[in-house]
């Protein structure tokens, strides 16, 4: 189990990455600064997610960013939410694929950093990650 998460992990960040530095090249820049205006990010790449094993690409393109953009948690999450799309098919609740907290803390720890502290709920609200 822990293989596959991992194997999961590098697909979906290695795709992030590439849709992110195409879209680098491409756009023109958004000021002085050279910085591109990643609120276009959804009018040039769309994400599909058709199944639960790519849904660390939620958090994963929040953290690429926020830690690798310097972009705020709010300017992530729109666009995030305007780039990433979700269809399930699966009508039985164990092929609905979840991992255990303390999994994700030892493989995955940058994704399971607390950006919001003090709001549970939050977390809670937000999480494909198990936690009992």
């Amino acid at each position: 189990r822990s293989l596959r998460l991992q194997q999961q992990y590098f697909l979906v960040s290695a795709s992030l990455q590439d849709i992110i530095q195409r879209f680098k090249l491409s756009k023109p820049f958004s000021n002085a600064d050279k910085n591109p205006d990643f609120t276009c990010l959804p009018d040039n790449a769309a994400v599909q997610l058709n199944d639960t094993h790519p849904a660390l690409s939620v958090v994963e393109l929040m953290r690429l960013i926020i830690d690798e953009e310097n972009l705020s948690w709010d300017q992530a999450l729109n666009i995030m939410k305007k780039t990433i799309s979700y269809t399930n098919h699966t009508l039985l609740p164990e092929g609905l694929e979840r991992w255990p907290i303390i999994m994700l803390e030892k493989l995955l720890p940058q994704l399971v950093q607390q950006k919001w502290p003090g709001d549970g709920d939050h977390r809670r609200r937000m999480s494909i990650i198990e936690d009992q």
